[in-house]
């Protein structure tokens, strides 16, 4: 039952209570009653002083020396003469009664029944006319309305650009949509026009909706807000007739502002899919490219949309008159982070020890939405823990939290699992600090989190774009350094460390396939689209031979392999250290960049009851050319230095410069980089 039914039904439900009440109250106040016979006997005894025939055969009376007539009886119309008679006959005796008398209208009621009554009535008639007109009315309205817009006016948005940070670029272009909307001669002066649509694009998570909540409250004009999904339902034809409605709206309010947002949900090609496309998806589509730049002019309505999927949309759709601009809001670097982390703080109580550059470095990758959420967790921990404050222990654990899920103490370990975690950590920390160009290594743990055993988190100390063939090898080296450490000292290997050979081959194809990484692929683009979209993609055929394929994979078995063998290599000359490494974990369970790098500084110096040494350092050249220069001699480490030893370099060939993998293919943060990188070194067992 919907609230409004509820609510109507309690409402007349009191009314009718309030009347029986009233009714009842009446009724019991009334005079008593008397029978017929006991009335005639009272009026011949003289103890009867007035009477009242009312109109409905009733007779009302009072008794001596009595106020009101508190009494009454019914009698038959012949039975009116007799009375009569009694009472002259009591006035003409020898002590004469005066009883006095008096008549009603016999056809009359009472006031009760002829005019109480029939309002009663009335009223209740009326309020069920009413409930049934209310539903019928209801219905009719809905399928009325089925073909209107779902947009919503969005009114007294508290949002501004000031609450925007992290993407300056994207602010002034969305700024000068607002100014044109407010100064309109400014730019017509000199012949600009207003852009007809502006086409939010990028991640999820960096802040589409929410510049589009920032226009909405700088421009002092209408802003209708709908989703992509609201225009399609399974009938055709109403989604052409909402975005009718919609402009029909719009065109009332120019000067206006219409967002769409996941606009790839009635945005996408026409004619493509399974079953040769959607009808009812593409006479919206079709529709709403007529109403954005079709016969009728709309100079004063803009259209905004956001995606994350402009890869998909009709082409239709992004060509110039229709979506003018196309802004791409990127995932924030370090400067962009650390305004958000101020935007975001605003009304959380923080520790003074906090400092934002250093999270803003902390939080690599991160987007907005991943820094709110991460600030939220802190200020959960924070209250969980009965504090007023949130310090940095806070922070710390929810950054951890957002990347591997919340640590599981509790759960019980075998002594055989612990002690493969703890050297398969061991192993991916050790390539790390000994690579050249791996990022530093922050944090290596062994407490489970979310569907890893222990994991090791690595920070870059910038936020690099483009990634040299060196890093990338470096980074398979690193990923693939938990199976080796395994390798080593457990004699066996584990299914943990699935997820880093899936992470590690998929670099390894890409850098053979698309980055043009391969001496004996040479620069060939073989790759496919990232993501497949079913209706374009689903009959698309390799433009590449067989034989081609096998020399594909061979390549990536090659940089697989010989990047396992390196890592082997290193970890089997730092044995010593990744021994102290496993103790350590095994004390603390989790250990911090200080720490691992203390460890480093000491060298040769090992515990004795380890009872091993590491070799003298040496250079080692292997058979492909590459120096290996991982080997820790023990040398005294400056007390401010704690960088590692010199990384193993790879040799390059002349006419073989490591290639920059563009942003939008090595960038991958979640391959090559992460809020903090995490090479999970156990995945959960099945």
């Amino acid at each position: 039952m919907k609230p409004s039914t509820r609510r109507t039904i309690i409402i007349v439900s009191v009314i009718v209570l309030i009347l029986l009440a009233i009714i009842l109250a009446v009724s019991l106040s009334g005079p008593d009653h008397i029978i017929y016979s006991d009335f005639i006997n009272a009026l011949k005894s003289g103890k009867i002083d007035q009477v009242y025939f009312n109109g409905s055969y009733r007779i009302d009376f009072s008794l001596v020396n009595e106020d009101g007539l508190n009494y009454y009886t019914y009698y038959r119309s012949t039975n009116m003469s007799q009375i009569i008679l009694i009472i002259e006959a009591l006035a003409q005796a020898e002590n004469p009664v005066v009883v006095e008398y008096d008549f009603n209208d016999p056809s009359s009621s009472s006031l009760l029944s002829s005019l109480l009554m029939p309002i009663i009535m009335i009223v209740l008639l009326a309020v069920i006319f009413f409930i049934i007109m209310r539903k019928t009315n209801g219905a009719n309205n809905k399928a009325l309305n089925f073909g209107k817009t779902k947009a919503n006016q969005v009114k007294d948005s508290k949002v501004r650009f000031s609450d925007v940070a992290g993407a300056e670029e994207e602010k002034q272009e969305l700024q000068e949509i607002v100014d044109f909307l407010k100064d309109p001669k400014k730019f017509t002066a000199i012949g600009a026009r207003i852009p007809k649509g502006v086409l939010l694009v990028g991640p999820p998570g960096t802040g589409k909706t929410l510049f589009a909540k920032a226009v909405a409250g700088e421009a002092n004009v209408p802003f209708f807000s709908i989703s992509g999904s609201d225009f399609v339902e399974m009938f055709v034809g109403v989604g052409a007739s909402r975005v009718r409605d919609l402009f029909d709206q719009a065109k009332h309010s120019m000067p206006c502002i219409i967002f769409i947002d996941e606009i790839d949900a009635v945005g996408r090609q026409r004619g493509a899919g399974l079953g040769g496309g959607n009808d009812e998806r593409e006479q919206t589509l079709n529709q709403l490219l007529v109403q954005m730049d079709g016969f009728e002019s709309n100079d004063s309505i803009i259209v905004m949309a956001a995606t994350n999927r402009a890869d998909i949309l009709d082409p239709a759709l992004m060509r110039p008159g229709r979506f003018d601009r196309q802004i791409y809001v990127n995932i924030p670097d370090v400067k962009g982070r650390e305004d958000i982390f101020k935007v975001h703080s605003r009304n959380k109580p923080l520790a003074p020890d906090i400092n934002f550059k250093s999270l803003a470095r902390l939080t690599s990758g991160f987007t907005g939405a991943d820094i709110e959420n991460l600030l939220n967790e802190a200020a959960i921990l924070a209250a969980r823990a009965n504090r007023k404050i949130i310090n940095m222990e806070d922070i710390s654990e929810a950054i951890n939290k957002v990347i591997a899920g919340p640590a599981k103490k509790s759960r019980v370990v075998t002594e055989r699992d612990k002690r493969i975690t703890a050297y398969h950590e061991s192993g991916h920390a050790i390539i790390a600090k000994l690579s050249k160009n791996c990022d530093t290594v922050h944090e290596v743990s062994i407490i489970p989190r979310g569907q890893a055993a222990g994991y090791t988190i690595t920070l870059p100390e910038n936020d690099d774009n483009h990634y040299t063939k060196q890093k990338l090898l470096d980074q398979i080296c690193m990923m693939l350094g938990g199976r080796a450490a395994e390798e080593i000292v457990i004699k066996d290997v584990s299914a943990g460390a699935s997820n880093d050979i899936q992470r590690a081959s998929k670099i390894a194809r890409k850098m053979v396939t698309e980055w043009g990484m391969s001496d004996a692929i040479g620069n060939m683009y073989l790759g496919a689209s990232e993501e497949v979209f079913l209706g374009r993609d689903y009959q698309t055929q390799l433009n590449y031979s067989d034989e081609m394929a096998a020399k594909i994979d061979a390549e990536i078995k090659s940089i697989i392999d010989t990047q396992y063998a390196r890592a082997l290599s290193i970890l089997r000359e730092n044995r010593g250290i990744m021994d102290k490494m496993v103790k350590l974990l095994y004390e603390k369970e989790t250990i911090y960049e200080n720490e691992i790098d203390a460890l480093f500084a000491e060298g040769a110096a090992f515990d004795a009851n380890l009872n091993t040494a590491l070799p003298a350092p040496e250079e080692k050249k292997d058979s492909d050319g590459e120096h290996a220069k991982a080997k820790c001699d023990g040398a005294a480490f400056d007390a401010d230095k704690t960088a590692a030893p010199h990384a193993p370099e790879e040799k390059q060939n002349s006419d073989s410069e490591p290639a920059n993998a563009e942003s939008d293919g090595a960038a991958e943060k979640a391959d090559t980089e992460g809020a903090g990188k995490m090479s999970e070194g156990e995945d959960e067992k099945e």
